[in-house]
Order: C-alpha cells, then structure tokens, then sequence
C-alpha cells in the first residue's frame, strides 16, 4: 500500500505528471521561476541546462505558488508582479520609474502570495482539526453543564419556596396570636375606663342635685334655712386614673436574619473535591485468556514469521463498529491480555469492555484526553493522576494501589512495554517534559529530556507507545510532531507531516513495525523509520479519529473524538 512518489501526502488520491514535452513521469519537484512541474529526471537536466540552472527548484510540497494573472490599470499591457512597500499597492514593473513611486521599495509580490497562501491554508487546517472540534466539545461541555444547573437551580427554588411557606404559616400563627393578645389588652383598658366613666356620670348627678339644693336655699324666704347651707360640704371629685397605654415593640429583624431563617444558596469547595477512583462491578475475568498481540511479538521468530506473511492491504475494510457506554468521545484505549478493551474521554470516565462493546466496569478518575491509561503483560490496569501525581495500578482482582509517585512531575501518557514490562511514561513540569523508563516494580531506571546538544526533546507528550525496535513513540501536541527515540533515548526522527496544522493524538504501533498515528481527520501510516506511507483511511471512512490500537488478529481499532463510537477495520492481509 505505499505511495508511489507521484502521490502527494496530504492529497493521496492526487497524481501530477511532469510538464516537460514527452515525458510522462510523476512529478516530484517544482520550479518557482518557471513554475513548471518535474520529474527526477527532468529536473536533473533542468539544473544542467545553462539557460534555467540558476532557477530555484523545491519539492513539490514545498512549491511558491503561481502568482494570478492581473493586469496594471496604469500599463494594461503589464501584469501586477510587485508591491510597493510604501503604498502597500500591487503594481507592474513599469510603475516603479514613475513619479508616484520614485525612490520607493518594492517586494515581489509572488512571494507575498505564497506565504499568504501557505498562511491561509495552514490557518484553515487549524480550524478544522483542532479550533472547530474543540469548539464543538467545549460547547457540548456547556450545553451539558447548562442543563445539570437548570435541574440543580429547579430543585433550589422548589426548597426555597417550601422553606418560604413554612416561614409564612409560622409568621402568620405568631401574627394571630399577638393580634388575640391586643384585642384582650383592648378589652381590658376600655372595662377600666367604663367602670371611671360611670362613676364620673353618678357624681355629676351629685353635683345637679346639690346646684338644685342650694338654689332652694337662695330662694327660701327664711333665713333660718340658708343658715343651714353653710354645713353642706360638696364631696371631692372621684380619683380616676389615665390609662396606660401599650406600645408596640417592632420586631428586630434584617435581610440577613430572614436570609438565615430561610436558608441560602452556597458552594461548599469552591474548587471541587477530588473523586476517589473506586471500581464499579467488576466482572470476573475469563479463565485461559488468549494471549494478546504483543505477547505474540515477544517471541522474536513468531514475529519474523508474522512479517513474512503479512503485509499491507490494498485496501481498508472495516469490519464492525460499536459504541462505548458512558463516554463522550473516545480518546484513548488500552487492550489487555484477554481481549478486552479499556477506553477514556475527556470527561475523566474509563470504561471498560469487551470486543462487541459491552460494558464490563467503569472508574470515575481525572484523566482527560492524554494517553493516561495501559494494561501491562500481567493483565494489571495502570493509570495516572495528574492532579495527585500518583501512578496508580489495579490488578485483575480489583485491588488498587499507589504504584509509583512522580514528584514534581506530571505524568501525562504511560505506556507498558511489550517487550520488557517497563513502564514508559510522558511527563511534564513548568514548561518543562520528558519520558522516565520505570522497571516492573516501579524503580525509575532512565529518563529521556535532552539531545545531545541541550535541546529539549519534548514540550507535551501526550501520548506514548513502543514500536517493535524498541523505538518510543510519543505525540507530542505543542511540537506538533512525533518525536521517536530510539530505546537507548538517542534522537532518531520527528516527524510533523507536509504543510502545517498537524497535531498528532493517538499512536500505536504494530507488528510490520508501522507507526500509526492519528491527527483528527484522518491517520497517518508511518514506516518504521518515519518515512510517510500514506494516510490510512479515506474522509468517508472516518470523521474525527483521535485513538488507535492493534489487536492479536491484527485488527485496527480508531476511536472517534465527537462521539463514542470505535470501528474496526482490517488493514493487514
């Protein structure tokens, strides 16, 4: 299946002939001064020729695009080919010995056009490989938050309004009572008031009595009677009392004291808790597992005669497809050694399952869309803590411990060797990373950062695996590139594709030694020694690939970042 040079990567079902007269050659190369495409050949005696040897010929990729034509409103007998540095205009040659740009610089405007163009391209693939699904995942995350706080926020008011009712009915109980009290403070006052009022009434009618009394005396016509009146004393007016007269005490009571009688909405951890991993109903496992594809590689003279009867298909068939429960979008797996599969989103879920997709267990843990996960030849889970710093394994029988802790480190992607049982593990620390090789009881026995010259090797290994060599494979996101070692961690290759807008997620390796890694639109099929064979799967076949994996029947598994669905296809005949 490996490209004939005609065939361009990036654009695998595109051929380009030479354009030289007769030759019928695939083009390989390109001149920027002629822009004429060239086979091997052709461009041997292109360069030999006196009349053209000076012209600058590239590979084909890396080609100066051809200017379009326009002609110069000024001189329409001229094509625009230049830019005016001042006037930042597109103009002809003949412009340039005019008064308007006398003196003025100019740049060739083909090579504006190219760069623009290469920019514009790059820009493109940006968005539809990693700026447009992201998105998309960003805004499913925000969609999926939005609904959990609608229900969160419902069963709030519905609390509050209950707490609210239950406050108004002991409000208004409280109200009744005080108001039953003043009406018999009211009763009693008035009684106290009447008793004086009719005591006050009998002395007035005293009062008549006696006026009446000793106007019979002014008038009696002898004086031995008004004699008398001076031994009628008029009584002293009634004692009465004023009354005392209640006052209202208002409640003390604020916003805050209503707030605490009805309760408030809080955060308890403004920053969140940290889950604890536990596993869910776990199955027991099979009894005589199938040994896996990577104990099979382990005998050296199987694997010699595994390469000498497998090769690469013609073509891609898949074979089945199935969906991972639980998960939103499948972003890495790991095969163990029975056949089962374990699989990561980006929503800290790791399920696993068997080869139909059905659910085995699942563990909430705080990995996201790194390599976080592997099954070692013992048939033990590994994953890490990137919050923790911890490396935590679990064994068949569901014991989990603290395997090994990083320190500083983060531990981003792991990897357990198929040829040894080390582990291989990505980390990082303050802009800083690189790959530490631990041994089967977890001792630190290398670590990989550095070439020879002080240059770092890595920024963000998110994704790891071994290649049949011994090779370390990783993906490393912000390099945009796969950067391979060797096992000794001597630098033997990056590769970062043609073009731009290449980032590199999920890798594996497979028994021919290929290096398979996937870039969100498709996967890229690498030789052993990182020479591009071809993209793997066609646009149809896939549509966002962002894992891969080889399974003991040499079967390619590729998981889909916008959902979670994970097809198999055959690629090895």
């Amino acid at each position: 299946m490996a490209l004939s040079k005609a065939q361009l990567p990036g654009t695998p079902h595109h051929f380009f002939e030479c354009d030289i007269e007769d030759c019928e050659r695939n083009c390989e190369f390109y001149c920027n001064i002629c822009h004429t495409r060239l086979c091997k050949q052709c461009r041997d005696e292109h360069q030999r020729s006196p009349e053209t040897k000076s012209h600058e010929v590239v590979l084909y990729q890396l080609r100066k695009r051809q200017l379009p034509k326009e002609k110069c409103k000024i001189h329409p007998t001229k094509d625009k080919e230049l830019l005016c540095d001042e006037c930042k205009i597109p103009i002809c040659s003949k412009c340039t010995a005019t008064q308007e740009h006398r003196g003025h610089t100019f740049t060739d405007l083909e090579s504006i056009y190219t760069e623009n163009f290469s920019h514009c391209q790059g820009e493109i693939a940006k968005i539809h490989e990693y700026f447009l699904p992201t998105s998309k995942d960003l805004q499913r995350e925000i969609n999926g938050d939005a609904k959990e706080i609608k229900k969160i926020m419902d069963s709030i008011r519905i609390s509050m309004k209950a707490e609210a009712e239950s406050l108004k009915s002991l409000v208004d109980k409280v109200a009744s009572e005080n108001i039953d009290e003043v009406n018999k403070i009211e009763i009693s006052l008035l009684e106290k008031l009447n008793n004086q009022d009719t005591t006050i009434e009998k002395y007035i009618t005293y009062l008549n009595d006696l006026d009446k009394k000793f106007h019979v005396f002014l008038s009696s016509l002898k004086p031995s009677k008004l004699l008398t009146a001076e031994d009628i004393q008029i009584q002293p007016l009634p004692e009465t009392t004023n009354p005392v007269m209640p006052v209202f005490t208002a409640g003390k009571y604020s916003k805050e004291n209503i707030a605490k009688l009805l309760g408030k909405v809080t955060f308890p951890n403004k920053n969140g808790e940290m889950r604890k991993v536990q596993p869910l109903k776990a199955k027991p496992p099979k009894s005589n597992p199938k040994p896996s594809s990577y104990q099979v590689m382990k005998d050296s003279k199987t694997t010699s005669s595994v390469k000498q009867t497998l090769s690469l298909s013609s073509s891609v068939t898949e074979l089945r497809r199935f969906n991972v429960p639980y998960l939103n979008g499948v972003w890495h797996m790991s095969l163990d050694q029975s056949g089962r599969l374990w699989f990561s989103d980006g929503d800290c879920f790791l399920v696993q399952t068997d080869l139909q997709g059905n659910e085995i267990q699942i563990i909430k843990t705080s990995g996201e869309y790194e390599g976080y996960h592997t099954v070692t030849q013992d048939g033990d889970l590994i994953f890490t803590n990137m919050y923790t710093k911890v490396i935590n394994r679990i064994t068949p029988d569901n014991n989990i411990t603290k395997f090994i802790k990083t320190e500083d480190w983060v531990p981003l992607s792991i990897y357990s060797s198929r040829i040894n049982g080390d582990l291989l593990v990505g980390m990082g620390k303050g802009g800083e990373a690189k790959v530490t090789r631990y041994n089967k009881k977890g001792i630190e026995i290398q670590n990989i950062q550095r070439v020879n010259k002080g240059q770092e090797l890595y920024r963000n290994p998110i994704y790891i695996t071994e290649n049949i060599n011994g090779d370390i494979c990783t993906s490393d996101l912000s390099k945009a590139a796969v950067v391979v070692v060797n096992k000794s961690g001597q630098h033997r290759f990056s590769y970062r594709a043609q073009g731009s807008g290449f980032y590199p997620y999920g890798i594996c390796t497979d028994v021919l030694g290929h290096i398979l890694v996937c870039y969100l639109l498709n996967i890229h099929l690498l030789d052993q020694d990182g020479q591009f064979l071809s993209l793997l799967l066609t646009p149809k076949q896939v549509s966002a690939p962002i894992s891969v994996c080889v399974d003991d029947k040499y079967q390619l598994y590729v998981g889909d970042n916008l959902n979670n669905t994970v097809q198999v296809f055959k690629y090895l005949q």
